[in-house]
């Protein structure tokens, strides 16, 4: 009844009388567009809200990179070789590893530390510490074209996990996910990680989640007995049903990634 008041109504009116009425519905329109656009600016919602790794405990790991000149890689690699005491001294390192794939002429290395007041305890020692500057830092940073960092924590499901044996390659592979953090991922970036190691295609040596650098990232240190290992893995892997419904589901979360092949140096914790 509504619809045929409105076609009587409207058959009646003149051509000018039309266009008012037009130009009126869609100026009416257009002001309802942009009040639900100001509503859902100012309404949160999940890809909004980062609710951070979860860390039930202060200890987080710093994640260092370190670019050196091409024709200074030997000589740096040496001098930290002989060097590295001095630092390990102040802080815990977790391993020191060089780059073979995924980035060339780099070094990557993981320190622990139990709170942020402690970090800048060493940092402060290490800056007043003689043989440190004069026997490293004056010659290290000079091999250096760049340096880069990052703090991550531990996901509350995984802990560092040493490879069963020594030797071997790593994997740091690196996921951009959606914004959200672990309360919108997690689960199902757990359930890959999860399908991967419990089926017993790679070792994980620890899952971290950004807290300081790129955020909504997720690394995950993988260790193979060699490079040729973990390329027989993945192929083996990709046909596993397991572990691409696992990773299917992760992948929905998931913006980027990108991943380097490392070798542990001979002074690493971990190797």
């Amino acid at each position: 009844m509504a619809c045929q008041s409105l076609c009587r109504y409207t058959s009646r009116l003149t051509l000018s009388e039309m266009i008012k009425l037009r130009s009126i519905v869609r100026s009416a329109s257009r002001h309802a567009e942009r009040c639900l656009t100001v509503k859902n600016r100012l309404t949160p919602s999940a890809a909004w809200i980062t609710t951070g790794p979860q860390q039930q405990h202060g200890t987080f790991y710093e994640f260092r990179t370190y670019y050196i000149q091409p024709h200074l890689n030997a000589a740096f690699l040496k001098l930290t070789n002989e060097k590295i005491q001095l630092r390990t001294a102040h802080s815990e390192l977790i391993g020191y590893w060089t780059v073979e794939y995924g980035g060339l002429n780099q070094v990557f290395h993981i320190w622990k530390y139990d709170s942020y007041a402690q970090r800048a305890s060493v940092r402060a020692a290490l800056a007043q510490d003689p043989s440190w500057n004069e026997q490293y830092i004056s010659k290290a940073m000079p091999m250096l074209s760049s340096q880069d960092n990052e703090v991550t924590y531990l996901v509350p499901w995984s802990k560092i996990q040493k490879p069963p044996k020594e030797g071997g390659v790593f994997e740091l592979a690196t996921f951009q996910m959606k914004s959200g953090g672990p309360a919108v991922w997690g689960k199902a970036f757990q359930a890959a990680v999860g399908t991967h190691t419990g089926s017993g295609y790679a070792h994980s040596v620890g899952v971290f989640h950004s807290e300081f650098g790129q955020l909504n990232q997720v690394h995950v240190l993988w260790w193979y007995e060699s490079a040729d290992q973990r390329a027989a893995v993945r192929h083996t892997s990709h046909e596993d049903a397991r572990v691409v419904a696992a990773v299917r589901e992760s992948a929905l979360y998931l913006v980027a990634q990108k991943n380097k092949l490392m070798f542990p140096c001979s002074f690493s914790p971990i190797k």
